[in-house]
């Protein structure tokens, strides 16, 4: 995602790459006027041009959601990379947003061989793995001779497909089963039992969702990531607008990030504090200073790629919180006795949106499908991350709110009692896990604003848009301490919006004519719903937040 790094802070180019970029720049001048080229050679060129919906911004989009995203591959060394042997420079400098090729992943790697057979091959192993996905013909990409690569700071690669099914599905569900388990009881407290199958309902419909993302990757060369699939359907417009809303939601968890430390920490250490300046700092605030300092420095770092490593196991900090409280309730006797109401309805728009954001992981599908060594396999992992995300969210939901009853937090480790070893273990894991997380999922924002910036002042103002959008998301969480509220604003407003609402309206947008009456029907039926959804949640969620800072 980041630029390569460099054996000191500042960046300077070696002489073999200024004559690589020479001799590029000289092919592109050049032209179509070296009509002796050969077939091979015409190929390759091909493959290095990229196309049209990567040369608009955001062009960092695809690599800062893979490195946000992936497990790397592990036939591909670590400790041989670059990011290891010069972690310690890897700091921000010039080279940010430098205007010349990014360094090799270690998730995405450029080919050394044309790479055209393999992608027919592949474009021709996509089917349809549902009933209601029309097939879509394929074509083939046309380049124009005038078409220049745009110079610009986070250039496109080729796709590097390698990924196996067991690692496409431990990055989704990583992507899925996030901070939003830790809400689930409290979900069921406020929407009753019978909300709980709005858990249900919304894996559904997000699967099916999924699905159709895909379906509009297929639908013609070029489309990889998400924005590009809002510009094959609405245009640049579309592109900027999912863009926008893509990188909100980023930034909004940062906040919960934030907030989401503060609780914790100072419900373990619920008596510190600090007089500054004549000022009480609480623990709350306290400790949410003190976490917004410990992810600053992680996220001037240019390379991010050994927190990624660190990030992936997300998926195990999950199951061991769930497995503490399943300890909590089944050995150290705190039991399940709690019925709890059936519905209720007052609160019940609060539960959808904390339901909704359990299924945020849209905007990294596409970048999970375009990697995938075998893309047929696609439907099965999306059905694994479901199945096994919908199983804990549903058992931490229902174990959650039979243990704690109306007394449940929004985040279920506040009720655990703090002097079981199996609490402690889960209290710190969940603090633990958003520091490794924080800098990964900001970075996407950070250098969308960052290709903005002219490149004679990249290093600095690179620097200052990463701390004011860290100091920024501190603001905020102190402004609107409520992490279940907040957490329903954003499942009501934005994840609405990327799982439900947009994927049907670019489906039927990219493949009018050749949708069916009744994949058209279904899709408007999803995107009712969404919009419902959305609308009651969101208001819920604002006016709730509202009457909290009142009183």
């Amino acid at each position: 995602m980041n630029n390569s790094v460099s054996d000191r802070s500042f960046y300077i180019e070696s002489e073999d790459e200024e004559d690589e970029e020479k001799e590029f720049n000289k092919s592109i001048e050049d032209g179509g006027n070296d009509s002796d080229s050969s077939e091979s050679y015409t190929e390759n060129q091909q493959q290095n041009i990229p196309s049209s919906y990567n040369t608009q911004w955001p062009q960092s989009y695809r690599q800062s959601i893979d490195l946000y995203s992936s497990v790397p591959s592990p036939s591909i060394g670590f400790l041989g990379t670059p990011s290891l042997s010069r972690l310690g420079s890897s700091f921000l400098s010039s080279s940010l947003t430098r205007r010349h090729t990014p360094e090799t992943l270690p998730f995405l790697t450029k080919p050394s061989v044309p790479i055209v057979a393999d992608e027919q091959q592949q474009q021709q192993q996509r089917r349809s793995s549902h009933s209601l996905l029309p097939p879509i013909h394929s074509r083939r990409s046309s380049i124009r001779k005038d078409d220049k690569p745009s110079r610009v700071s986070h250039e496109h690669h080729p796709i590097s497909r390698h990924s196996s099914f067991t690692q496409a599905v431990i990055n989704g569900i990583n992507v899925l089963c996030g901070v939003g388990i830790l809400s689930t009881p409290y979900a069921i407290k406020e929407g009753g039992w019978l909300g709980l199958s709005i858990l249900l309902i919304f894996a559904v419909l997000s699967f099916y969702t999924g699905l159709l993302l895909r379906r509009c990757l297929d639908s013609q060369p070029g489309l990889e990531t998400y924005p590009d699939i809002g510009q094959a359907a609405f245009g640049t417009g579309g592109r900027i607008a999912i863009s926008i809303i893509l990188y909100v939601e980023l930034y909004a968890c940062c906040i919960e990030y934030i907030i989401l430390e503060s609780d914790n920490l100072s419900s373990l250490f619920p008596n510190a504090h600090l007089s500054l300046g004549g000022y009480m700092l609480d623990s709350r605030i306290l400790f949410a200073i003190l976490t917004t300092l410990a992810v600053l420095p992680t996220v001037w770092l240019r390379d991010l790629s050994v927190l990624s490593y660190i990030s992936a196991g997300g998926v195990i900090a999950s199951i061991v919180v769930v497995l503490c409280l399943f300890w909590v309730g089944l050995v150290d006797g705190v039991g399940f006795e709690n019925k709890g109401t059936p519905l209720n309805l007052s609160t019940l728009p609060v539960a959808m949106g904390l339901y909704g954001y359990c299924y945020s992981g849209h905007a990294v599908f596409p970048n999970i499908y375009t990697s995938l060594a075998k893309p047929n396999q696609y439907p099965a992992i999306l059905l694994t991350c479901f199945v096994i995300c919908t199983i804990l969210y549903g058992g931490v939901a229902v174990m959650g709110y039979t243990m704690f009853g109306e007394s449940t937090a929004s985040q279920f480790t506040l009720n655990m009692p703090h002097d079981l070893v199996a609490s402690k273990i889960a209290l710190w894991t969940t603090v633990v896990n958003p520091f490794t997380k924080y800098a990964l999922t900001i970075s996407p924002v950070a250098m969308s604003l960052e290709e903005l910036v002219p490149s004679n002042k990249s290093h600095i103002y690179a620097i200052l848009i990463r701390t004011a959008l860290v100091v920024s998301t501190l603001v905020v969480g102190l402004c609107i301490p409520f992490f279940g509220l907040v957490m329903s604003f954003i499942g009501s407003l934005f994840t609405m919006l990327v799982t439900l609402i947009l994927p049907c309206a670019c489906y039927l947008s990219i493949l009018r004519g050749r949708v069916t009456r009744l994949q058209a029907t279904l899709c408007i039926i999803i995107i009712i719903v969404g919009v419902v959804s959305s609308a009651f949640g969101t208001y819920s969620a604002v006016s709730k937040i509202i009457q909290s800072l009142i009183h």
